[in-house]
């Protein structure tokens, strides 16, 4: 079909003109496959003449259309039909590698080892009696998880509310305080969810360069000259390089934060088993600091529980935003996690897991440093650098060891490997073995040093 006939065409199909109209009509005839995938769209100045609106309008529509990766492309080189849904996939999350029954070893998931948690049934059974138990109150968190957690709070927190997770927690921080298209500024690499989740909200990643003490300055302050709506980064042991954030670095970063009005996101995944406890900005600005400390790892997955800290105003803007779908975190599972954070046996199970964790972290590490490996590591992950990803993974997977690739959590370029530690109980060397063959790439000229 010729530029002129496809025109004619969506003239007569689309009767709502606006932005908005533009893209649910072209989204309808994308579903229905009257705009099959692979289909170039008309030019953005053709389109907007023969419907009689801006070229803005347009640009808007198809904006739209590509933040749910409905259309590819740029007004330059073209737009394309890319999907045929409506809804946001986490592209990276669900784009992960299927290795089938052939990984023996799956160290991709930093997760942690089921035989270390605590019991629940105690727990559980106790918080059958909580208070309210049914009633549809809608209740931020319950007194008691509250006065669990203060004391391990890393700053005088304003307000709290317990969520459905640490993922659950940063979205809505996210969509209760990001418009779509406003900028955030995300520490690279980060957990391909964290990616993932900017993208949902339809935010901007701008990228925030790291090295073993935290977000660099430098980066930060080209970031915050775009002023973004929020600082999103881990300020424990961080899920991707295992880096914990440096006392220097924290100082240099508070500076920098002081000239700017931009939102603080820490999200602190590793919770209670983290090596270092996780630092915090909000002793120094508690009115814009958001803290998320998940209890999936160090209590349960299942528990599917966080608690986030923010202003009184923020955290009454989740629990509006809320009010759209569940209302609040099950009473049940805030009791259960109260109890746990307070019973002696508990404590001392965690404490444990956390000292384990620990030590084979050390020694996974210290197998990679005999080989003359380059790495970071710490809490349940090691960051290796690798001259090729591709011959990296394949050479593993090889080995019957599934590991993941570093690039899908960068925004800038990258190639490592992140290799999950939490349930490597032993079987180090051979997995270290594996990592040293995975270096040496004969496709590439030169010594793997090179790459580091």
């Amino acid at each position: 079909m010729h530029d002129d006939d496809r025109i004619a065409e969506l003239v007569c199909l689309i009767q709502n003109r606006s932005p908005a109209g533009i893209a649910v009509e072209i989204a309808n005839l994308i579903r229905s496959g009257k705009l099959p995938i692979g289909t170039q769209l008309p030019p953005v100045r053709d389109l907007a003449a023969a419907l009689g609106v801006s070229p803005s309008t347009v640009s808007s529509a198809w904006r739209q259309l590509r933040l749910h990766r409905m259309v590819s492309g740029s007004r330059r080189n073209g737009v394309w039909v890319q999907g045929d849904q409506t809804s946001l996939r986490p592209v990276r999350y669900e784009g992960r590698g299927n290795f089938g029954p052939f990984a023996v070893t799956d160290l991709r998931l930093a997760t942690p080892d089921a035989a270390l948690l605590p019991d629940l049934s105690q727990a559980l059974a106790h918080a059958t009696n909580a208070k309210n138990l049914n009633s549809y109150m809608r209740e931020v968190i319950t007194l008691s998880l509250r006065e669990a957690v203060m004391p391990a709070w890393p700053y005088e927190a304003p307000a709290f509310i317990a969520t459905n997770g640490g993922y659950d927690a940063l979205y809505l921080a996210l969509v209760s305080s990001v418009l779509p298209g406003a900028y955030v500024a995300v520490e690279t690499p980060a957990t391909i969810r964290i990616l993932d989740i900017v993208d949902k909200v339809g935010a901007c990643s701008l990228p925030i360069e790291c090295d073993d003490e935290g977000p660099l300055p430098e980066s930060l302050a080209t970031a915050l000259k775009r002023k973004p709506s929020a600082f999103l980064f881990q300020p424990g042991s961080h899920a991707a390089t295992g880096r914990v954030l440096s006392k220097k670095r924290i100082a240099a970063l508070t500076s920098l934060l002081k000239k700017s009005d931009t939102l603080i996101i820490e999200d602190d995944g590793l919770g209670f088993i983290s090596p270092e406890p996780a630092a915090s900005f909000g002793k120094s600005f508690p009115e814009r600091t958001v803290h998320i400390k998940s209890f999936s790892k160090s209590h349960g997955p299942d528990l599917r529980l966080a608690v986030m800290s923010g202003s009184a105003n923020f955290i009454d803007q989740v629990r509006g935003y809320r009010n759209f779908r569940e209302g609040w975190t099950t009473r049940i599972l805030q009791e259960a996690v109260a109890w746990l954070l307070k019973d002696k046996e508990s404590i001392a199970c965690v404490e444990r897991a956390r000292a384990i964790y620990a030590e084979r972290n050390a020694a996974f590490s210290r197998a990679l440093t005999e080989r003359n490996i380059p790495h970071s590591a710490g809490g349940l992950v090691a960051w290796v650098a690798v001259p090729s990803e591709q011959h990296a993974l394949v050479t593993l997977a090889s080995r019957g060891i599934a590991v993941n690739p570093g690039s899908s959590s960068g925004l800038t370029k990258t190639s490592h490997l992140r290799i999950a530690t939490g349930q490597l109980a032993d079987d180090y060397e051979r997995v270290a073995d594996a990592v040293l063959a995975g270096l040496h790439d004969p496709g590439l000229q030169g010594p793997a040093e090179a790459y580091y």
